[in-house]
This record gives C-alpha cells, structure tokens and sequence, in this order.
C-alpha cells in the first residue's frame, strides 16, 4: 500500500495570501544576444532571454577547463604539485590577439598555477596545457569536456577545444552556462574560492581578474569573463546574499563596461523579487518505508540534499509538501538508494520534487523469511 505523509512547510495556508501576494516585477530589459538567472542552489531559472540559443561562449568555455581540472584534483587523479609541461602547441607567444599566463616554452608549471592561470588570467597557454596533461591532447580534452556536459545536463553545448577561440562548431548557451556554474559552485566547493581571487602573479607578470564586480560589489565571488569579436562580451557570474545565491548569464553584450551593469541589474532584480527557502535539511527522516524481503520491514527514508525552493517574495507561507514513498519495495536496498519523492506545491501547482532516498542499507533476509514475505504479500493483495 502506498505510503503517503503530508507536511506543511512554514504556516498553515492563509485564505488572504492571494490578495497579499507579492506581484514579481518584470525583468530588467536588456541589450544582448542571451541571458539567464538562476538560484543556484534550487536550479530554478528566475529569467531568461534566448537562454537555449546557441552562441560563441568564447572564454566562458575555460569554467569546463576548471571545471574538470578541480574535479581530477578532488579524485586524487591530480594533485596540487604535479608539474604540467607546456608545448609548443600550448606556449602562448604573446600576442594582444589572446589571453596568456605566459608560460615558458618547454617549462613546467604546478596544476594549481595553471588552475589560477585560467580562472583569473584566462590563460590560452595555461588551458591547452592541461587539457594536454588530461587528455593527452587539446581534441582528446575537448571529448572528455563534452561527456561532462552531457553528464551535467547540458544539452546545447559542444566544445571543440579547452579556450574558446573561434571555431564555427564550438557553441554553447546562457541556460547551459548556468548549469556549468551551479555544478562549479555546488561539485568543488574547496577551488570556489579562486574565482574571487582579484589577481594573480606568474613569471613575475601581475594580472588581474576581467570579472569587474569582484571589484564594486562584495557579494560577488566569481565566475569568468569571455570576448571574441563575434561572442561579444560575456560574464558568468555569482552573488551571494544572505542565504540566497544567483548565477547570472549574459551574452553578447556590446562593452566591458555593459556586461557589468547587465549582471548587477539582473541580480538587483532577482534578490529583490524571490527568496529561497530550506524547509528540509538533508539527513532529516520523512518516514520509514515498508520493505520486502529484508532483515528489515522498514528502512528510514530522507533527503540526501537539502530542499531547496525559490519563490516569489511573499510566497512562502503558502508552500506545501507530500512526501510519497514508493510501494513494494523489495531488499536488497542500499544507503542512498531512491524510495520516494518530495512534491512541492504552490497554490496546487508543483514547483519542484525532489528524490528521498534510503538512510541506510537493507540487505536481502534468508530463504525462509522471503517464503513467507511472499505468503504475506499474497493474502494482502487478496484482501
């Protein structure tokens, strides 16, 4: 029999919150080719404009680069120290046509150099040496890149190499821009830290960070800048305020200076018109799920994650939740396995749900017991 257990987040619903309510303003008119903001902690996309169109991402594709360089540092496949060999091929001889760290030919840097070379100083040379240290190649990093954005849920996107120079097949979109930015913030909490950091010297060359708002406002704290003459200017950024964090996306603006004021006017409006709540921590129990065959008939059923919900400011009182845990289920199960959802509603309308899983292993009882899990199953299906 299903299981059904019912919660009401926060205050039991008022019959003159619709009167009440707070009416969202619309979002700031902009002029670009593409933008988005996102709570990053719910994914839910607050406004958006041509956010699936696909676009030269330019520098914006180095937040991939990072990305996949952190991760390899999280799993132990990098470390810190590690010395990465620049090639030729990777060496950057200078130019004002692109960005360098400006790395010796035929030397070598330390991973979490070149990791600070490509967040702050957007490094060309720093980019194509890791991916080469990576992959084995720039072509060979640019597959691993498009499996990560694949796996993250980037649906629009397709790299052709780690630095985003022009190449007509090496696209992306402000919704996926998003998507990769929550996955930096939320997957590599221990390197976040770097997309603050205002500058950085290497080869006795300061350089500062391009993301103008680390400079005016203290609530931002990353991302990354990009510029090619067809992307325009680009900025991928995050502000957080109070408990609340926003990603905001634009694309194809017209100046450095019109990338900054579109980003701060997207997260005035943002943090002005919603809020986000967490009415469940992860770890909580929601109830305990009813379990066949096992050493146990019912295994505890939670969050993995904390719930997050983004509402319009005003809102919350109305919000309700159904946990419902699934029927039938059969041992073995394992810690963290999915037996339910969370529902979330608004004035009847869901809004989110989210996976409730197994707080803790089941395993599978002996011969005897499932014989009679199987009677008991039988005659409750007959009554």
């Amino acid at each position: 029999m299903n299981r059904i257990l019912s919660t009401t987040f926060l205050a039991v619903l008022l019959s003159s919150g619709f009167a009440n309510a707070f009416v969202v303003p619309s979002p700031p008119a902009l002029e670009n080719k593409s933008y988005v903001v996102m709570d990053a902690d719910s994914g839910r996309v607050l406004a958006a404009s041509n956010a699936d169109v696909q676009l030269e991402p330019a520098s914006l594709t180095k937040m991939m680069t990072s990305y996949i360089v952190e991760h390899s540092l999280v799993s132990g496949r990098l470390k810190e120290s590690d010395p990465v060999l620049v090639s030729e091929h990777a060496w950057c001889r200078g130019t004002s046509a692109e960005s360098c760290m400006y790395l010796p030919l035929n030397g070598s840097a330390s991973v979490i150099d070149m990791l600070r070379g490509v967040i702050i100083q957007s490094g060309n040379d720093a980019s194509k040496a890791l991916a080469e240290h990576i992959g084995g190649s720039e072509p060979a990093f640019a597959e691993i890149m498009n499996a990560e954005a694949k796996r993250l849920g980037m649906k629009n996107t397709n790299f052709m190499n780690a630095t985003g120079l022009p190449d007509p097949a090496h696209l992306s979109t402000a919704r996926d821009m998003a998507i990769l930015a929550q996955a930096i913030i939320r997957d590599n909490p221990k390197y976040y830290p770097i997309y603050a950091e205002k500058e950085f010297t290497y080869n006795n060359i300061k350089q500062g960070n391009r993301n103008a708002l680390l400079y005016t406002d203290p609530t931002v704290d990353g991302l990354k800048t990009g510029h090619t003459e067809n992307a325009g200017f680009c900025l991928v950024a995050s502000s957080k305020r109070g408990n609340m964090r926003l990603i905001s996306v634009v694309m194809g603006t017209n100046s450095m200076q019109a990338r900054a004021d579109q980003t701060r006017a997207l997260f005035n409006w943002g943090f002005s018109s919603y809020e986000t709540i967490k009415p469940l921590a992860a770890g909580k129990v929601l109830g305990d799920a009813q379990v066949w065959f096992g050493r146990e008939d019912l295994v505890k059923a939670g969050l993995d994650r904390d719930l997050s919900i983004t509402l319009p400011r005003g809102q919350k009182d109305k919000v309700q939740a159904v946990t419902r845990l699934m029927p039938d289920l059969e041992a073995p199960i394992a810690k963290g396995q999915k037996v339910g959802e969370v529902v979330v509603t608004l004035d009847g309308k869901t809004i989110a749900t989210q996976n409730v899983v197994a707080m803790e292993a089941v395993e599978e009882t002996n011969f005897v017991v499932r014989l009679w899990h199987h009677l008991k199953r039988f005659l409750s299906n007959l009554f």
